[in-house]
């Protein structure tokens, strides 16, 4: 039996014994003699737990020692009203058109939430940035290059310019989050939706708000490449992006904003760090690697700007990023030398958690980009 078990067995016990109490002294004995008894018994025992020194996080850590998903969540059982309570305003939000795939309203106890922090990695695949942050190389690329490579700028400029430069899309739009922090998932949705305020569009929204509040031009296309037919989304979503390149050729930086999935079939995960009081999703940027078969020749050129971005984001806000994976991935990362794909969170997070992402995401973004004018 576990400790909680155990609490809640002894809590029933006491309660029981302190509402029987009455009618079986009655019976047995004066109930005055027998009350004075039971507050010198609850007096020892108030004695006895202050000895413990112990603080109330520490034992409360004990009780919760053996159940992983209950970490960082408090002692407390959430109930129906302490969970509207702690609905962010975000998910509040009522969109004009929620379009062809709503979001949820109501939920069904799934598998668990495991909340987790990711933070420095060891290991072979592995290497330190110069200026902060991580790269995780899984290909045959030599680290010693490849860190030569990290220390070098991008080729592009950013121009003082009322014009678009930078470019930000969605293959899969419909990515969405968890509502709230809970305890679980609801296995029988498939974490996507329609609805611009609850998928990946709004935490390109947050970005583009900040780089247009640091006066970089922005281009945000909404459409949606993976709704109703997955399959076939990246073609959908390069033809996108060749159109609008094509309409504003002072575009120089594409960033395709996703989230991720870090689960199991019973288990979810929630990669997130807190940054001045509030929790924020991790981050991770996906540069990717021309083994030969991928038409991509300039793949070294996006890893600049990665590497650029990455240490940019780590002095900002140190834990937000998971370390660059640099991989044989393709994802549209042919059509510009300053095209990147990033994952905002995981499906394990919470819409409000990867708001704030994509909101620090954006400054450091601009600050980044500024510094190459």
């Amino acid at each position: 039996m576990t400790r909680r078990k155990k609490r809640k067995l002894k809590a029933f016990i006491k309660e029981f014994i302190l509402i029987s109490l009455p009618f079986i002294a009655g019976i047995f004995m004066n109930i005055g003699d027998i009350m004075a008894k039971l507050a010198d018994k609850m007096d020892s025992i108030d004695i006895q737990v202050m000895n413990e020194k112990k603080t109330y996080s520490e034992r409360i850590s004990e009780d919760f020692e053996d159940i992983i998903i209950s970490e960082g969540y408090g002692y407390a059982e959430e109930s129906e009203s302490s969970q509207t309570e702690s609905e962010p305003e975000i998910y509040k939000i009522v969109p004009e058109n929620a379009g062809a795939k709503p979001y949820p309203t109501e939920w069904t106890e799934g598998g668990s939430i495991v909340r987790t922090t990711y933070g420095h990695y060891d290991g072979t695949t592995f290497f330190d940035l110069d200026n902060g942050g991580q790269v995780n190389n899984k290909t045959s690329v030599d680290m010693e290059t490849l860190k030569e490579e990290s220390r070098l700028l991008p080729e592009f400029k950013i121009e003082d310019t009322d014009e678009p430069q930078v470019l930000i899309y969605h293959t899969h739009t419909t990515e969405t989050y968890e509502p709230y922090v809970r305890d679980f998932f609801d296995s029988n949705f498939n974490y996507r939706t329609t609805d611009e305020t609850k998928n990946v569009i709004m935490v390109g929204d947050a970005i583009q708000q900040e780089l247009e509040s640091a006066g970089i031009g922005v281009i945000h296309s909404k459409e949606i490449h993976d709704y109703p037919s997955y399959n076939g989304a990246y073609d959908r979503s390069a033809e996108t992006v060749n159109e609008i390149l094509e309409q504003y050729p002072t575009i120089k930086v594409v960033l395709d904003i996703h989230r991720d999935a870090i689960c199991t079939e019973s288990v979810a995960y929630q990669p997130y760090v807190e940054i001045n009081g509030k929790e924020a999703s991790q981050i991770m940027i996906i540069s990717g690697c021309d083994d030969g078969t991928m038409d991509m020749p300039n793949y070294m050129k996006n890893f600049r700007f990665a590497s650029l971005l990455q240490s940019q984001i780590e002095n900002d806000n140190p834990g937000l990023t998971r370390p660059i994976l640099f991989d044989y991935r393709h994802y549209n990362q042919d059509i510009t030398t300053g095209s990147l794909l990033i994952e905002v969170g995981s499906h394990g997070n919470t819409l409000d958690q990867s708001h704030y992402s994509g909101e620090l995401l954006g400054k450091s973004i601009a600050k980044a980009l500024k510094g190459l004018k």
